[in-house]
């Protein structure tokens, strides 16, 4: 079948998890309470944070937009699943496939580059303790979360730009639950060498340089916290970003896991399952990391639902 000889706009259909019915139920339910965990937990995160002016500091400015972008990134995939399961239908327009590709790059790159800044705030707390205020003044502050948006709104446009020049043939099947750039070259009928291209380049810059700041956030911080002579004081300065390194470390594992995944095995269903980790798991799983570690989020959050009772 010759792409070009399509008049029509092509249409995308999205396959899912299964195809199933005696299982749709039971993943409707399970997705349906993932993400109302996820909105709700990330929600509360940030009322607590608005709601207590002793958390109005910069790590703080830091979760609550983290939190914001988890709703987002999780939105862009879930509900559209969860409508497809209840409708029973599976199609997705070009313009939607498009849009939804594009805002989940969005946010993706946005939580990478929270990350990042927020590696960047305890290094600066840890290993400059007496400067933190200086040069983490609320200035800057603002300054790097909409840089970081910035950043994340533009850097998302080259893969979504390059796919609008993408022909397909009349239909569409998508192996998946959302419009996934990979998953869509495959299914191209045109060439997309320049679209891989564009997809090496971004996912290696925007991959590799929070990456690496990250990593030396924390190089500096273990050298840091080993000069420092008592126990205590060497779990009191770890305990400060340890809710922040178990998230890091949940986020770039299941990252690596699609990647890796997708590399060294044709399973489309290990891609799948590890996709599911991180689009679905990782934001349910922040909220309960920063209230569960954090003495302050949990004095916050229970202030927070004192209140609500008791109005």
């Amino acid at each position: 079948m010759e792409p070009h000889n399509h008049t029509g706009i092509p249409e995308f259909y999205l396959l899912g998890l299964s195809e199933n019915p005696e299982i749709q139920p039971v993943l409707f339910g399970l997705f349906l309470s993932l993400y109302l965990v996820t909105v709700f937990g990330n929600l509360l995160i940030i009322l607590a944070i608005v709601s207590d002016p002793k958390l109005h500091t910069p790590m703080y400015l830091f979760l609550s937009n983290l939190s914001f972008s988890d709703i987002c990134f999780t939105s862009t995939t879930v509900p559209k699943m969860l409508l497809d399961i209840q409708t029973q239908s599976k199609l997705i327009t070009y313009a939607g496939c498009i849009t939804q590709m594009y805002f989940f790059t969005v946010f993706g790159l946005l939580d990478n580059l929270l990350l990042t800044v927020m590696a960047y705030d305890r290094f600066v707390a840890i290993c400059h303790p007496l400067h933190y205020t200086v040069l983490m003044n609320p200035k800057l502050c603002s300054q790097l979360v909409l840089l970081a948006w910035l950043i994340s709104i533009l850097g998302a446009l080259p893969e979504s730009l390059t796919a609008l020049s993408l022909s397909f043939c009349a239909v569409v099947e998508i192996p998946h639950y959302f419009c996934e750039l990979p998953e869509v070259l495959k299914l191209a009928c045109s060439d997309t060498f320049i679209n891989n291209i564009v997809l090496y380049v971004v996912t290696g810059i925007m991959g590799f340089f929070p990456l690496a700041g990250i990593l030396f956030s924390y190089s500096q911080i273990v050298t840091s916290v080993l000069q420092i002579s008592t126990v205590g004081g060497k779990y009191k300065a770890f305990s400060t970003c340890g809710s922040h390194l178990s998230v890091v470390s949940l986020f770039y594992g299941t990252c690596l896991g699609v990647y890796l995944s997708s590399t060294w095995t044709q399973a489309s269903w290990a891609g799948v399952f590890a996709s599911v980790l991180y689009t679905v798991v990782t934001p349910m799983m922040n909220p309960f990391i920063y209230s569960l570690r954090n003495r302050d989020m949990k004095r916050a959050l229970n202030t927070l639902l004192c209140s609500v009772s008791f109005s």
